[in-house]
């Protein structure tokens, strides 16, 4: 049975961790990232869309969570990025998939948008322009990996061209084959030069992606959004559970796994990527970088200068 299976088990039977599991907060009831863990087993129709691994909180406990550990997170990424300063090469990826309207504009705003500026780096992949269909899927993917010490969040990823190219059997079957080492190679490298990858499928129902839909047409105002092509891809569901299943059993691995996070509580799929993130950052474990300066001599000369006073009116015009 797929370890995801298994986790939902646990959560609705509201099973409380072993002595032996650390406790992150008081919201979760267990570490999030073996619960929504996916493996080669993995069948989407058998995982809830509405379900709420590790924690029994609801909405009102959510948005509270959301606040409070939006500051552990920007507190942790603080750090990673003030020891990348002095050469620490850590940095995360965020790896957004799912299908349209699951809710990863909403993760971007509520749990990305609490992070400082300078801190992260977004990239949306949309469809490929003639200058990058001329090259190699991974070509425009490359430039786009965060720096040290920075949380990058891939909005869409490289997974577009082993998903919709799949479904839309827009590349041949043996290409397709051949994008899945590629890709697998590809995130063993960002391994290897200090990147934890994290890489979440937001799992909505077809219920609850056409419920928003309608919500779109029905809001004035949210309806830019609305894609006449969503409807299209929605035709397409089986097949597209279908290719995340594939993609699952071929590219999740123990440097760059999967996680499947379901959204239809679009509150659930926030806390549970930020405690994602949060996890990721812990396992990297960055410090306060120990200066390269004498603290007590630089003290000194602050203190020197305290006596500095901007020149009066009078002053500045003689």
């Amino acid at each position: 049975m797929g370890a995801i299976r298994l986790a939902l088990r646990a959560a609705h039977n509201h099973d409380s961790p072993s002595r032996e599991t650390p406790v992150s907060t008081d919201f979760w009831n267990a570490p999030l990232g073996p619960l929504l863990r996916v493996d080669a087993e993995t069948r989407l129709a058998e995982v809830d869309s509405a379900g709420t691994p590790g924690t029994t909180a609801k909405k009102a406990e959510a948005v509270q969570e959301l606040s409070r550990a939006g500051d552990e997170l920007n507190a942790l990424q603080e750090r990673m990025y003030a020891a990348s300063q002095l050469g620490s090469p850590d940095r995360v990826l965020l790896v957004l998939q799912a299908m349209d309207a699951a809710g990863k504009g909403g993760i971007v705003n509520h749990v990305i948008g609490r992070i400082e500026p300078y801190g992260v780096q977004i990239a949306a992949f949309k469809k490929p322009t003639p200058e990058e269909r001329a090259h190699d899927f991974l070509w425009r993917i490359e430039p786009r990996v965060p720096g040290p010490g920075v949380i990058g969040v891939f909005d869409r990823s490289h997974y577009e061209d082993v998903l919709i190219q799949r479904v839309r059997e827009m590349a041949p079957a043996q290409e397709i084959e051949r994008r899945y080492g590629a890709i697998v190679d590809f995130e063993r490298r960002l391994a290897v030069q200090g990147t934890r990858v994290v890489k979440v499928m937001l799992h909505v129902s077809p219920e609850a992606q056409a419920k928003r839909l309608l919500e779109r047409l029905d809001t004035p105002e949210k309806r830019w959004k609305y894609e006449r092509g969503d409807v299209t891809e929605r035709v397409l569901w089986p097949a597209y559970m279908s290719a995340f299943e594939t993609v699952f059993a071929r590219t999740s691995t123990d440097g760059a796994p999967w996680h499947v996070v379901p959204g239809d509580n679009k509150w659930y799929a926030r806390v549970a990527v930020q405690r994602l993130l949060i996890e990721a950052l812990e396992a990297i474990g960055p410090e306060w970088p120990e200066p390269d300066f004498d603290v007590a001599a630089e003290r000194a000369r602050v203190e020197a200068t305290l006596g500095l006073r901007y020149p009066d009116s009078h002053e500045k015009a003689m």
